[in-house]
């Protein structure tokens, strides 16, 4: 009787497990389109970034902030191809005009990754970017909330159309590798047929 009960628990985990899967496969099929073009706006925006002597100053709320933390470490490192480090710099968001007031230069840019755009920390933030005429990349969910309509025509928005948190960090996660790789091409060529490993 225990063995009939542990046998149907593990059928349903793994149909559940299944269909996390499916739909992220589905929602990530469903956005190719709509974050095609600005997620190559925010290679180019990075791109001239780190090409013109700036860097990327990097926060996010919640999850964000670790997915921020994820880009700086391969800008520092490598997402899959060896190349020199790229100026990156990971912030605290509750300290984040503070640290852009110590840190921010001209050429450089802040990104925000954020499952919605509602942390008021967030909005202190681009506030004080746009002081400094820094541009800001913002990855969001949802509409983009406040932080959406705080942002500048010369900014960059990147807005996953869910409401889900857990399938919006799994989009900025793509996207943010997107990113990365868009810029190491930019930098070093495209050499997809050696980095591609067929299961």
């Amino acid at each position: 009787m225990q063995r009939d009960a542990a046998y149907i628990i593990r059928a349903m985990l793994v149909q559940r497990v299944q269909q996390q899967l499916i739909d992220r496969a589905d929602l990530t099929y469903q956005c190719a389109d709509a974050l095609g073009s600005p997620v190559a706006a925010a290679i180019g925006a990075v791109l001239a970034t780190v090409t013109n002597g700036g860097k990327v100053l990097a926060c996010g709320s919640g999850n964000g902030a670790l997915l921020a933390q994820l880009l700086v470490g391969h800008f520092l490192g490598q997402l899959e191809r060896d190349r020199p480090a790229l100026p990156a710099v990971w912030m605290a968001l509750a300290d984040a005009p503070r640290q852009l007031g110590a840190l921010a230069a001209a050429d450089d840019l802040l990104l925000l990754v954020a499952e919605t755009g509602s942390n008021p920390a967030l909005l202190s933030a681009v506030a004080a970017a746009h002081e400094r005429d820094l541009p800001v990349l913002a990855l969001t969910g949802g509409g983009g909330g406040p932080l959406g309509r705080a942002l500048r025509d010369t900014d960059v928005h990147v807005c996953v159309p869910h409401a889900r948190p857990a399938r919006i960090n799994e989009l900025h996660h793509v996207v943010l590798n997107c990113v990365c790789d868009g810029v190491d091409i930019q930098l070093l060529g495209d050499t997809t047929s050696e980095t591609e490993n067929p299961i």
